[in-house]
């Protein structure tokens, strides 16, 4: 009986040679089954895995195909699957199991690997010839085929063979992480009275990853009101306040906010000439930002009355810093003001409240005086 050692250590050996696994690394190639075009041999196992570079999946065809057919193909089968996904099992002649054989049926893996078993079992009741497959490297149109949201292109997506780059619209820039499109809005200033500030695209949505600075700069003795338009939508979190997107106003050494969410924030008299505001987007979101009109007023100055026999120019209710007026006397009258007589004098409502010099008055000059007393003369 020591044949039975021996015999089952030669079977052991030859499962051994019989059952291997192929390491396919080319771009294209052919799988055939063991002894193809002549029958396989029984309890034979083969693996073939292929490995493409990354932005292509592989495309698996069959020429021929004759093994064995049983039921869910418990025999004799190909199997054609990922790292973790089933692609398909085949079994049974082509010519007349339609039904499991692979036919004219294109495999496609989802990634850049595929593994392929051919298993046959203990005893094969005719001649089966096996199998002829092809398969090939094809190009991952990524500007089209992109699930991931976070992998795709902002703004312009250019797909080339073996991988694919983004690209911004003019006025942007290609952020580190060569998707995202951010606009470059550090250097914002403004200088006037009066104005409007928007966050980038508005009323469309705001460019992502980017960090955007806005300062009014106004002459001391202005201060500042802010306020917001209705349109405010600034990516927010149900429990965290403001951990993505946010606004926030530096007035002095105090810091408004930060604000976001969809209701905007009320008006703002900052109280100063100098405000910074400071905006803040992420990598994600497609909120639509925001809108804020701003006006500068300075200190109330008294009210004025013109001079006897004078006029003021413009004639106002009030008068805030800044704010001129012209003194100018009737005919035959002149402004009279340190002893100096002028057609005109100008007064400037300054940063304290108070006016830069005091109404002058208007004095009849002395050729009306004349003509006066030769006219009272003639009538005597």
């Amino acid at each position: 009986m020591r044949w039975l050692p021996l015999y089952h250590a030669l079977c052991f050996s030859l499962w051994k040679a019989l059952a291997h696994t192929v390491e396919l690394n080319n771009m294209f190639g052919q799988i055939q089954s063991p002894g193809y075009p002549d029958s396989y041999p029984s309890d034979s196992r083969v693996t073939w895995n292929i490995t493409v570079p990354e932005g292509f999946r592989i495309k698996l065809y069959f020429m021929h195909f004759n093994l064995e057919s049983s039921y869910l193909c418990e025999y004799d089968y190909v199997k054609v699957e990922t790292e973790d996904q089933l692609l398909a099992i085949f079994c049974g002649s082509e010519n007349t199991d339609t039904e499991h054989t692979p036919g004219q049926e294109m495999i496609l893996s989802p990634g850049s690997f595929m593994s392929i078993t051919f298993q046959s079992d203990f005893s094969d009741e005719e001649r089966f010839t096996g199998f002829d497959a092809h398969y090939m490297a094809v190009d991952v149109d990524e500007c089209t085929e992109q699930e991931d949201e976070e992998l795709s292109c902002d703004h312009y997506c250019h797909n080339y063979i073996g991988g694919y780059y983004c690209s911004c619209r003019f006025g942007y820039i290609l952020h580190t992480d060569n998707r995202t499109c951010r606009v470059e809005c550090s250097d914002n200033l403004f200088t006037q009275r009066t104005g409007v500030i928007t966050s980038p695209d508005f009323p469309n949505p705001y460019p992502k990853s980017s960090e955007c600075f806005y300062a009014i700069r106004l002459e001391e003795g202005f201060m500042i009101s802010l306020k917001f338009e209705d349109i405010f939508d600034i990516e927010d979190h149900p429990e965290v306040p403001c951990p993505y997107d946010y606004i926030k106003i530096e007035v002095g050494s105090k810091v408004l906010g930060p604000f976001c969410g969809e209701k905007s924030p009320e008006p703002i008299n900052t109280q100063t000439h100098n405000v910074s505001i400071r905006f803040r987007s992420d990598n994600s979101g497609e909120n639509r930002g925001w809108k804020l009109s701003y006006k500068a007023a300075g200190k109330e100055c008294p009210g004025l009355q013109p001079p006897v026999q004078g006029k003021i120019e413009p004639l106002q209710a009030k008068y805030f810093f800044k704010d001129q007026v012209l003194i100018s006397c009737d005919t035959g009258y002149k402004v009279l003001k340190d002893n100096v007589e002028m057609d005109t004098f100008q007064i400037e409502c300054l940063k304290d409240g108070s006016w830069s010099n005091e109404i002058p008055i208007c004095k009849q000059t002395e050729m009306d005086v004349e003509s006066e007393l030769k006219s009272e003369q003639v009538t005597q």
